[in-house]
């Protein structure tokens, strides 16, 4: 019988009991999994991530280099964490106040990128699609396809899922010049068409 993990992990990186780790996953230096973590298939863990209990990982992951994931954050499919992005889990943070059960839940939908050294204020969802530039600090929930940046992070834009940025004609139609997906614009959101 075959004990050996359907996952690698670098032999620096710790693994805790009661993970769920899936096939074709890669768990690179220093890094950390914490128990009671679902991470699905394909998931790229860079050097020196935290991945906290109880955090859910889906398909085809990228976590870049120093990222920490903390309890109540979930990731869809195809999600980016650029380096050094971190999210937080509690609103109000003391260190001589316990706040365990306090902690907010963060939802990445499906396909979401994050740049790099971005905060996310826990309990405000990124939609699906959704571009968070470098640097960004989010505050509030973030729309399907928004392109936001700054502290506090505003929508300056559309992407596509391509990750291109999206111009729309006096119909509310734009199409990706790269990958020929079409969306409409509809008041505040945005949906793909073809």
């Amino acid at each position: 019988m075959n004990n050996k993990p359907l996952y690698f992990a670098h032999e620096s990186a710790i693994i805790d009991e009661g993970c769920e780790i899936g096939e074709g996953t890669k768990i690179w230096h220093f890094s950390h999994i914490m128990s009671d973590c679902i991470i699905g298939e394909r998931c790229n863990i860079g050097q020196n991530v935290v991945v906290s209990p109880g955090v859910i990982l889906g398909r085809n992951v990228k976590i870049q280099n120093n990222v920490s994931i903390y309890t109540g954050v979930i990731c869809e499919d195809d999600v980016f964490l650029g380096p050094s992005m971190v999210f937080t889990n509690v609103i109000n943070p003391r260190s001589a106040v316990n706040r365990k059960s306090e902690y907010a839940r963060t939802l990445v939908k499906k396909g979401a990128s994050i740049g790099a050294n971005a905060t996310i204020v826990c309990g405000h969802d990124i939609g699906e699609f959704a571009f968070i530039g470098a640097g960004a600090v989010v505050t509030k929930e973030v729309p399907a396809y928004a392109l936001v940046v700054g502290n506090p992070a505003r929508q300056i834009g559309w992407m596509s899922e391509f990750g291109q940025r999206l111009h729309f004609d006096k119909d509310g139609v734009a199409i990706c010049e790269e990958s020929k997906e079409k969306y409409q614009l509809e008041g505040n959101l945005v949906r793909k068409i073809q």
